[in-house]
């Protein structure tokens, strides 16, 4: 469908002038008027270009306000575009709560429309739970852009709609009950309790090796051709709904096709890029002195300003900053399993760093990398030429780069930065399969849900210099980068910190220097209770 509306937006602009010449304005055999943006804070759209794509050549007229638009320019644009549809789109764990508002203001303005829910980190019981329940209009959530067209058929369809929306509010009841029970049936450990349940590391006679190439590395212009041998081609053809993973699925029966004929464009466009040298592929690499102290981690400029805060004798530390260690560079407020767990830890990331008394020091890493400088010109080309498929393949493309050149970093750290697995040979399945020593979870994601940690990762790496930025919400500029950090013992691995409570939320927000109000805003997803409920 993608593919065809190259043709369809070519011959579309060709007809357009003749058609407003004739028809008032063109209006005449539209299905109908979507509205859809990516939230405030957010710039991911590579999902939402392919839902509007899709309505497009399905009769519906869309008006794609783009990335990052506040809730107001959505609502006037609707009310002056005259639509019947809005549709919200969004990745980070913020965009929801920005979903939240836009549903708030539709039912302030009593607009009625149907509101439509897409993004990786939604999903139909948040709409059910969060979203539709602000709002007296018909909100679905769309889980992929195959279904987008029937949904937006049904709710506007004359004869069957009314039945239809009666149908969604069934559901967001049965969705809100279940939710309710879950919530009920999870046991949430009081903080000293999960704390005490720890995972409890080994330390006496761990000697983390120190890095050989301890403090920033950076790279301006890393060869994004080498990089491109590292791309995990699964999450690529996910991102067009085909599912399977790669290699496996060119050989299944039903997808195969599809799927071989989507990766021979895909290589080459990339190859194209590539020639041109239309993409700009920057890196860095901090590798840092740390301990743990209880939840939080400790970096630190120097091993001697480490030590030093252990109580080391060491020649001439300095003088501490007022509250903190000399020599302190961040203090990172991890987050802690709080649930139940029979016979298994409740952990936290800090578990994986040697705490301040337990005989020595350990390091942490940082990174942070990019592989989306020139796609916005390399967008702009294929869209001016009517061409969806490439700017959209494109996007895909260099996220797919950015991830790999994430991927090359981290084994560029363990065999030679850092050093802790010089004698590694694997391959590129086997590095997908993450076989390898350490994990490099980046914030937002389980392991660390608060994306705020970007901003200690951007100012320990001074990632701005590179071309990257935040948004309000901690999205990363451009959508194609990657940042996160390192840690490098043996028993390290991923995991999610599921829900938590109030008394870590309190506990959480005192130690980032947040309110417990914008603590709770940033862990929305992760919350265990009401944050309405009286404190």
């Amino acid at each position: 469908v993608v593919k065809s509306a190259r043709v369809m937006k070519k011959a579309v602009a060709y007809l357009v002038p003749f058609l407003e010449e004739e028809e008032e304005g063109g209006a005449a055999g539209r299905a109908g008027t979507v509205l859809m943006a990516t939230v405030k804070g957010d710039v991911h759209d590579i999902g939402k270009n392919i839902v509007g794509v899709v309505l497009q050549c399905n009769g519906y007229q869309v008006v794609d306000l783009g990335v990052m638009v506040p809730a107001e320019t959505i609502l006037d644009r609707a009310l002056e575009e005259k639509v019947d549809v809005v549709g919200l789109s969004g990745l980070i764990t913020p965009s929801l709560d920005q979903m939240v508002h836009v549903a708030r203001e539709m039912e302030r303005r009593r607009m009625g429309l149907p509101l439509l829910i897409g993004g990786a980190t939604t999903s139909a019981t948040h709409t059910a739970v969060k979203i539709a329940t602000q709002y007296g209009g018909t909100t679905v959530h769309v889980n992929d852009a195959s279904r987008a067209v029937g949904v937006v058929g049904s709710l506007l369809d004359r004869k069957g709609g009314a039945l239809y929306r009666a149908r969604v509010a069934q559901e967001h009841g049965r969705l809100r009950e279940r939710f309710a029970r879950r919530r009920d049936r999870t046991e949430l450990l009081a903080l000293p309790e999960a704390r005490a349940r720890r995972f409890k590391a080994e330390w006496e006679g761990y000697d983390p090796p120190p890095p050989g190439t301890p403090g920033l590395t950076r790279w301006e212009d890393y060869p994004l051709g080498e990089v491109a041998t590292y791309i995990d081609w699964t999450p690529f053809l996910a991102a067009w709904e085909i599912p399977g993973r790669y290699p496996d699925v060119l050989s299944d029966p039903v997808a195969g096709p599809q799927a071989r004929a989507l990766l021979d464009d895909a290589r080459k466009l990339l190859d194209e890029l590539l020639r041109e040298g239309a993409l700009t592929g920057r890196a860095a690499v901090g590798l840092f002195p740390a301990h743990a102290s209880g939840d939080d981690v400790l970096v630190f400029e120097s091993e001697a300003a480490e030590a030093a805060a252990r109580g080391l004798p060491v020649a001439d530390p300095g003088s501490p900053a007022e509250g903190e260690p000399a020599g302190l560079l961040a203090r990172i407020p991890f987050l802690r399993q709080q649930f139940a767990k029979e016979g298994r830890p409740n952990r936290s990331l800090a578990d994986f760093i040697r705490p301040g008394d337990a005989g020595g020091g350990d390091w942490i890493g940082a990174f942070a990398v990019t592989a989306g400088l020139g796609l916005k010109e390399v967008v702009a080309r294929f869209e001016e030429a009517h061409d969806d498929y490439h700017a959209i393949l494109a996007r895909a493309l260099a996220d797919r780069l950015a991830e790999a050149l994430a991927e090359r970093m981290h084994q560029r750290v363990r065999t030679e930065l850092w050093g802790y697995a010089p004698e590694e040979s694997l391959d590129n399945q086997a590095l997908i399969a993450e076989t390898y020593r350490g994990i490099r979870p980046a914030p937002g994601y389980p392991a660390c849900p608060d994306h705020t940690g970007k901003r200690t990762v951007f100012g320990l790496l001074n990632a701005p210099s590179l071309g990257m930025a935040l948004t309000d919400s901690c999205a990363m500029t451009p959508a194609a980068s990657v940042a996160g950090w390192y840690f490098s013992h043996p028993e390290a691995s991923y995991f999610g910190v599921g829900r938590i409570g109030r008394d870590q939320v309190d506990d959480w927000a005192a130690r980032a220097g947040m309110t417990a109000g914008e603590a709770e805003a940033w862990l929305a997803p992760s919350l265990g209770y009401d944050p309405g409920d009286d404190r």
